[in-house]
């Protein structure tokens, strides 16, 4: 995994580095949403760590109507750093054929996070423990949850590439928090993922906050020419580029 690769964002070079560039952080937070910090209080603290990229995605939907005064504060700090600033959104699949809760106005945007945090089931979208209920009752096996996972997971990055670059956050992530490890993710499952993310350009978050995905499945999507980049998916400034899962990864 120490292999010379060449790290993209988005489709734009950063630099040839190992297979995780640390310098990079590919999914942050702020204040406009899920986060606790302005935008330039985490510049600032991206920029003490000597970081060279940074992708702010906060939790957007429908109904969400500071798109452009998010947009405009990325640009402004643009003008004080000699980092790279994108502007992103994570956005959830909501449906089996990966219909996305997106925000009215995309124009202000980068790229699409891609979050898969339900489980879309018969025109359900089941919370984790709605998932470990059903697999306590017998009415779904890992299997089959696993399943349905990877097929949300492809059709979101599938729509979402239409309209901005795409990236994967928290891959798998819905397991771990119904109960279940990777091991019901067959190498098929994960050839189909790598295949879709080829396919969209879409890159892998490995996500230090969810711990997910495992070293398994990273060293799998590497094999399969899949771009993956570090994210802290930080909701404090203070704990922007900060790895710990990331390095054991």
């Amino acid at each position: 995994m120490a292999a010379e690769r060449e790290s993209v964002i988005g489709g734009g070079a950063v630099g040839t580095a190992c297979a995780l560039d640390l310098s990079v952080d590919a999914h942050v937070h702020t204040g406009f949403a899920a986060g606790r910090d302005a935008v330039g209080v985490v510049v600032s603290a991206a920029d003490q760590i000597g970081l060279a990229a940074l992708t702010f995605a906060d939790q957007a939907g429908p109904e969400t109507t500071w798109l452009p005064a998010y947009a405009d504060a990325v640009r402004r700090a643009r003008h004080r750093t000699e980092m790279t600033l994108r502007v992103a959104a994570e956005v959830e699949v909501v449906r089996p054929d990966g219909w996305l809760a997106l925000p009215p106005d995309l124009a202000p945007l980068d790229a699409l996070s891609v979050a898969v945090s339900g489980l879309p089931v018969e025109g359900e979208l089941l919370t984790p423990r709605e998932v470990r209920t059903r697999l306590d009752a017998g009415l779904l096996t890992a299997g089959q949850v696993a399943e349905l996972l990877v097929a949300a997971t492809v059709k979101g990055l599938e729509r979402a590439s239409r309209y901005v670059p795409a990236q994967l956050a928290r891959p798998l992530a819905l397991l771990g928090q119904a109960g279940l490890d990777d091991s019901s993710v067959t190498p098929a499952l994960i050839a189909d993922l790598a295949s879709a993310c080829r396919t969209t350009g879409a890159v892998v978050e490995v996500s230090e906050a969810w711990r997910s995905p495992s070293s398994r499945v990273v060293e799998m999507l590497l094999d399969a020419a899949v771009t993956v980049v570090p994210a802290s998916d930080a909701r404090y400034a203070a704990e922007v580029g900060r790895w710990h899962y990331l390095r054991r990864v």
